[in-house]
């Protein structure tokens, strides 16, 4: 093979995965939606290989609602729900669900496309069947953390969903992190300088995911609701109450006041070094990818921070908070960007 049909080819292989990156990113916005709408346990039954035909007629409506009505959702928080308030928040599922198909043979087939026709690196193959395992790995969590829902308390569990979310994100950045190695290529090694800014931007990567995470924590507790002022919480910057569960390190993922408090913490953290590292890497940067990932990740951290204040402040709107979750996947994207930026120099 060339290096042309060589360069074609990745380039082929980086616009399907880039594809596939936009529809999870969509994915990832509708479960948002799903979540803040409650809609999440209006599908009692989980059929991943059939079930992608809605209820048709009236009667079919009435069927799955009457399975609905059985678990604890609709007998504890929904009591007396009418059929059409039943079939807007099922309908949030169902399209979550589906996309999740969409998505699973968006990516299997063209993979088995460019596996038969050889158009694919050596060494990206191991990448590709990792990412597929982990697509079916997601499936599994999301009837996993549905599951938890199903049982005696109508709310799914904060560490499921976590880790539901935890893994789509970190998905969506791997295939991401795939795309930027096919499209730019990796430079002569430099000084070891520049290494350690590479070294600090993954580092600054991780933090971004672990924000992701507590975000997913303060979701699944409902604990954005619990302090709806900024700067201070209630009456003051540290809140009473902190870690005053036991063992205390239980609070981190179960007492509300507690998660909203170190996400708070960890974003103040996260401006703070995002900045600094930002404005370093412009300034020392050539102009090139460096300066406009040193720019995107500024702009978007700006964007981030701001949504997070108004999300709490407006007390958790749907538009909001789907903007911020949004937001927080964008921020990882400029992040995630400009460290590849940094290791290809």
């Amino acid at each position: 093979m060339s290096n042309i049909d060589q360069i074609r080819y990745d380039r082929q292989v980086a616009q399907w995965l880039a594809l596939c990156a936009v529809v999870i990113f969509g994915m990832i916005m509708l479960g948002g939606v799903t979540r803040l709408t409650h809609s999440g346990l209006s599908m009692v039954e989980w059929k991943p290989l059939v079930g992608a035909i809605p209820p048709l007629t009236e009667q079919d409506w009435v069927q799955e609602f009457d399975k609905y009505k059985q678990f604890p959702e609709y007998q504890k928080t929904n009591t007396g729900m009418s059929l059409d308030g039943f079939k807007s928040i099922f309908m949030y599922e169902y399209l979550h669900r589906m996309l999740g198909r969409v998505i699973g043979i968006l990516f299997a087939l063209p993979m088995l496309y460019f596996f038969l026709r050889r158009r694919v690196r050596p060494g990206l193959a191991p990448s590709l069947l990792i990412l597929l395992f982990m697509g079916g790995l997601q499936g599994f969590l999301g009837w996993y953390m549905v599951k938890s829902g199903l049982v005696d308390n109508p709310r799914v569990s904060q560490y499921r969903l976590t880790a539901h979310l935890g893994v789509a994100v970190a998905i969506y950045a791997y295939m991401l992190w795939l795309v930027f190695g096919l499209l730019f290529a990796k430079g002569p090694t430099q000084e070891k300088k520049h290494n350690n800014n590479a070294r600090w931007t993954l580092a600054l990567v991780g933090l971004v995911y672990l924000m992701i995470l507590s975000g997913g924590l303060v979701a699944g507790t409902r604990a954005g609701l619990a302090y709806s002022t900024w700067p201070l919480m209630g009456t003051s910057f540290i809140p009473p109450g902190l870690y005053a569960s036991a063992p205390p390190w239980l609070a981190m993922f179960e007492d509300i006041t507690t998660i909203q408090f170190n996400h708070r913490m960890l974003a103040y953290v996260l401006f703070v070094l995002l900045n600094v590292f930002a404005v370093m890497v412009y300034r020392s940067a050539p102009k090139g990818h460096g300066r406009l990932g040193a720019v995107l990740l500024m702009v978007a951290l700006w964007m981030q921070m701001s949504l997070g204040i108004s999300t709490l402040l407006l007390h958790v709107p749907v538009s909001l908070a789907t903007a911020h979750q949004s937001g927080a996947v964008l921020l990882l994207t400029a992040t995630l960007f400009l460290s590849h930026v940094q290791l290809r120099q």
